[in-house]
This record gives structure tokens, C-alpha cells and sequence, in this order.
């Protein structure tokens, strides 16, 4: 079942005896717990109307028992069981505890009407050889709960602006996830720090981004390599002393140049197939937006150059892990033969 389809449902007020959520995305899998609660309790009714367990610590026929009893004091029960060892594919046998999946299974014939159990379990996949994994399968009670593509992450962060009466633009939210990654909980934080500082009805752009939010290493990077491609020398060392007071070490930076370097060599040997941005983005693994930049990037720089530039680092790469040359110094003359390389019209 499909996280969308199983909230559609709770919020309709059908709500199953159990579910078992599962997938990569923890922010999602708690906000579905918690919608689950909301619906099922009144605020003064969690205390006695939440019991959590860890199939680590409990037997499986304990959690049965649980949910067979009376809720005290609360019309419903929520029982949330974190879950490692029962439904889990990369579950491993604990010698401590017998899991008997039979009181499980019996259960289901005829589940307690007061009790509602969720399975939380944080892997990519369930194991379906499992009695249990299969039952639940065939009544759509298993919840799939996969990390959203960067690209649903955008449309997901629009969505939050929206729904907190803003604006946040595409390219906006493209920077922002490009920013922080793949996690939704830092994300929701940002585009709510990003709404508060617009205003009801204010409209968040790339520049706003750009200001309130921290640049990534790999972002300084590539605007050290723009700096270079457009004779800022000054710039270039600049932003380069500006990493090493971050403690980012002469290594790690030359490898990140190295990565960027090699993608736009890359882009433009796609481009020179005619592919498209879309294409290149999943040929190359990227975000749409990274490869737009990186394009841009690339045309400034000739092929024979850029490779020129990438043999240059990895004989470079090689005298900093020797000790043949001191790692900050040896970097900064990179940049330099870099600079004089352009303005040599070597580009």
C-alpha cells in the first residue's frame, strides 16, 4: 500500500487493526505514527492510550497479549513496535527471544477492536518469506515508506511553503535540497525558517535561499572553480583560505574539485552526444538542477583542459599523501596554474 492511499484511509476514519510501515524515510514513517494517533486519541488520552515496544526486548507473543487486553481508562490503544527481528529482511536471530509467529497469526483471524497495532521498521524491505510478512501482504496492510528522489523532495518543500501560505520557487527549492541533502526533517526545518522570514503571502527565491541557508563544501567548490574560469584570482584564494579556517582538509577540497572537474567533462561528452539535460542527470546520477549548473560551468572550459586539469590532481593528490609537497601549499599552487591557464585563454 502506498503511504498516500493508507493516510486517505485513516483520515476517511477506516482505519485496520494493524500496519506494518516500513522504508528508509523516518521523517515520513513518524508523521504517519503520529497522524495515526491523532486520529485514534485525544491529546489527554497518549499517556494511557500509547504503548511502545522493541521486538529486541519483547517477545512478539507479549505484544499479542497487549493487544488482546482492554485499553484502561481510553476507548483505543496504539501499539507501536519498533521492529528488527520479526518482519525485517536483514533480521538476525536473537538467541535471547523466540518470536512465536503463530500467536501473531492467530490474532489476525479475529484482531482486538480496541487495539491498533503499527510495526515500525527502518529497512528497505521486509522479508516476504515470512508467514507474517506474506499475511500482511495479502491484506494491504504493509506500508512502504522509500526516500523521496530529490525531485519529489522539491515538489514536496513547495507543498510546505504553500500549505504555510508562501512561495517557494522552484529553483528555490532545488537549491534548497541541493543545500541539505535528502533529509526531511532538517528540510522541513528550513522551509519553515524560510516562511517565517517571508511573511503570510511572501515568495522565498533562489537568493533567499542562497543568504539564510548554509552553502555546502561541494557548492564553495564549484563557485571556487567559477572564480577561476572568470580570472578572479583574488576570489579563488579567497574562498579557498575561507575552507581551510572551516578545518576542511587540502585533500578532501582536491577531491571535490577532482569530482566536479570530471563531471563537467562528462556533460560536456554527453552534450556532445546530444543528450538531454534530463538524460545526463540520470546517466551521470545527479539532481536536473546540479547538471544544469555543472553545464553552464563546463562551457567555459575546453575538454583537453579540463582533462589536463584532472591528471594535474591526481599526480597532485598523490604528492599530498606522500608528503612530497605540503598539502595547503601545494593546493593553492594548483589554483594558481589553474588561473594562469585562463588567462592564457587555455579554457
Amino acid at each position: 500500500m502506498q503511504a498516500r492511499d493508507a493516510m486517505k484511509e485513516i483520515r476517511a476514519g477506516r482505519i485496520a487493526p494493524v500496519y506494518a510501515a516500513f522504508g528508509k524515510d523516518r521523517y515520513r514513517m513518524g508523521q504517519f505514527s503520529s497522524m495515526l494517533a491523532d486520529k485514534l486519541l485525544a491529546p489527554d488520552e497518549r499517556e494511557l492510550g500509547m504503548v511502545r515496544f522493541d521486538t529486541s526486548e519483547t517477545a512478539l507473543e507479549e505484544i499479542v497479549a497487549e493487544a488482546e487486553t482492554l485499553p484502561f481508562f481510553v476507548p483505543r490503544k496504539l501499539i507501536v513496535v519498533r521492529d528488527s527481528a520479526v518482519l525485517c529482511a536483514a533480521a538476525k536471530e536473537n538467541g535471547k527471544l523466540e518470536h512465536k509467529a503463530e500467536k501473531f497469526l492467530a490474532y489476525m483471524e479475529q484482531p482486538s477492536e480496541t487495539s491498533v497495532i503499527l510495526f515500525l521498521v527502518q529497512a528497505e524491505k521486509l522479508d516476504e518469506r515470512r508467514k507474517i510478512v506474506k499475511m500482511l501482504k495479502d491484506r494491504n496492510l504493509i506500508v512502504a515508506f522509500p526516500e523521496l528522489t530529490e525531485s519529489e523532495l522539491a515538489t514536496w518543500a513547495v507543498k510546505r511553503a504553500l500549505d504555510q501560505k508562501r512561495t517557494l520557487n522552484q529553483e528555490a527549492a532545488e537549491l534548497l535540497v541541493a543545500r541539505l541533502g535528502t533529509g526531511m526533517q532538517a528540510l522541513a526545518q528550513e522551509v519553515d525558517k524560510l516562511c517565517l522570514f517571508a511573511g503570510e503571502g511572501g515568495v522565498i527565491g533562489r537568493e533567499d535561499v542562497s543568504r539564510l541557508t548554509a552553502a555546502t563544501v561541494e557548492e564553495d567548490v564549484f563557485g571556487l572553480i567559477d572564480a577561476i574560469a572568470e580570472l578572479r584570482m583574488d576570489r579563488t584564494l579567497a574562498m579557498y583560505r575561507e575552507l581551510l579556517l572551516r578545518k576542511e582538509e587540502p585533500i578532501r577540497i582536491a577531491a571535490l574539485v577532482a569530482r566536479q572537474l570530471r563531471i563537467m567533462l562528462q556533460i560536456k561528452e554527453l552534450e556532445r552526444h546530444r543528450y538531454s539535460p534530463q538524460q545526463m542527470a540520470g546517466q551521470l546520477g545527479l539532481h536536473p538542477y546540479a547538471v544544469k549548473l555543472a553545464a553552464e560551468k563546463a562551457r567555459r572550459f575546453d575538454t583537453a583542459v579540463l582533462g589536463k586539469h584532472l591528471a594535474a590532481l591526481a599526480d597532485l593528490d598523490y604528492r599530498m599523501k606522500t608528503g612530497r609537497v605540503d598539502k595547503e601549499l601545494g593546493l593553492q599552487l594548483f589554483f594558481l596554474s589553474m588561473g594562469a591557464d585562463a588567462a592564457a585563454g587555455k579554457v
